[in-house]
Formats: C-alpha cells, sequence, structure tokens
C-alpha cells in the first residue's frame, strides 16, 4: 500500500478541542436519526468519538470492534482483533470512527454489523460511499494528524518548506 510519505503529500491536524466540537457535531446529527440501543466504537481511533457521541447521546451501552490497519506510517491489510458482540446485527447500533479512508475497515465493519448505522467524523473521497454520516471531508492525499500522534513544535512556513522541497 506504500508508506505515509508515498501516499499523503498533506497534513490535516486535528487539536483535542477541534476533535471535540467536529465529535458533538456528529452527535447532533445522529440524535436526529435515532433513538439508538448502543454504539461500537472502533479501537482505536473511535474511541475518543464514540466517548463524545455516547456523552451527548445519553448512551450507556458500548461495545467495541477492534480492527488493526494502520500504524504512525503505514496503512497495510485489516485484521480483526476483536469482534463487536453486543450489537447482534447491528440493528439500533451506531458505529464510529474517528475517520474512513480507503475503506477496507468499513468493509470489514459493514460485513461484521450490516444494519448498523455506521458514522465517522472525518471522511476521505474513497471511503465516503460506505458511511451514512460524517463531518468533514478532506482529500485523499492527506494525512489526518489526531492528537494522540502529535506533540507540538515548531513547523516552518509553508513556503519555506516549498523551497526547501518539503512541500
Amino acid at each position: 500500500m506504500g508508506t505515509k510519505s508515498e501516499r499523503y503529500v498533506k497534513t490535516y491536524p486535528v487539536s483535542w478541542e477541534q476533535l471535540h466540537r467536529d465529535s458533538k457535531a456528529l452527535a447532533w446529527r445522529l440524535l436526529e436519526l435515532g433513538p439508538w440501543e448502543g454504539i461500537v466504537a472502533v479501537t482505536k481511533g473511535g474511541l475518543v468519538p464514540a466517548s463524545v457521541v455516547a456523552r451527548e447521546l445519553d448512551l450507556r451501552t458500548i461495545d467495541t470492534a477492534c480492527i488493526a490497519s494502520y500504524d504512525w506510517k503505514d496503512q497495510g491489510e485489516a485484521r480483526i482483533l476483536k469482534e463487536a458482540t453486543l450489537a447482534g446485527d447491528g440493528s439500533g447500533w451506531l458505529i464510529i470512527d474517528d475517520l474512513v479512508d480507503t475503506g477496507g475497515t468499513a468493509k470489514i465493519l459493514r460485513a461484521m454489523l450490516p444494519k448498523a448505522h455506521f458514522a465517522t467524523v472525518y471522511a476521505k473521497p474513497k471511503g465516503r460511499p460506505l458511511v451514512d454520516t460524517f463531518i468533514t471531508e478532506v482529500s485523499q492525499d492527506t494525512w489526518i494528524l489526531f492528537p494522540w500522534d502529535a506533540e507540538s513544535k515548531f513547523v516552518a512556513p509553508i513556503a519555506t518548506m516549498r523551497e526547501n522541497g518539503e512541500a
């Protein structure tokens, strides 16, 4: 699939505050579509958005689907580490994830919980058709830098980076 540096030319940093606001906006959209029985949080990225959505929708039944497909630099083939067991076929349940990228994880989740409503905070064009609700779309060549993967440090201006062949 290639490394991050080969697939992504832009970075979209997301702060904790922005993620919270965007997750709350997702909850507002989902509120109108309910009622919901529970949430399946997709680990690890979907845990924080699922927590915000659960709070805002006053849902206490939360299960997880544990699927590994990323590390900090590569996207590989998805592996199911744990299936959601409380949601049955997904009827009346939400699947919450941080992002749908190429759709690999989304296809697994759709097969696992075919009747669930799949919602993500962020969506890219290749994966967007696989989710029912999302908040923000970013281009396919953008790496979303989530707050749990970052720390504050100096970054050169875009123009300087371009002059140095870094942007």
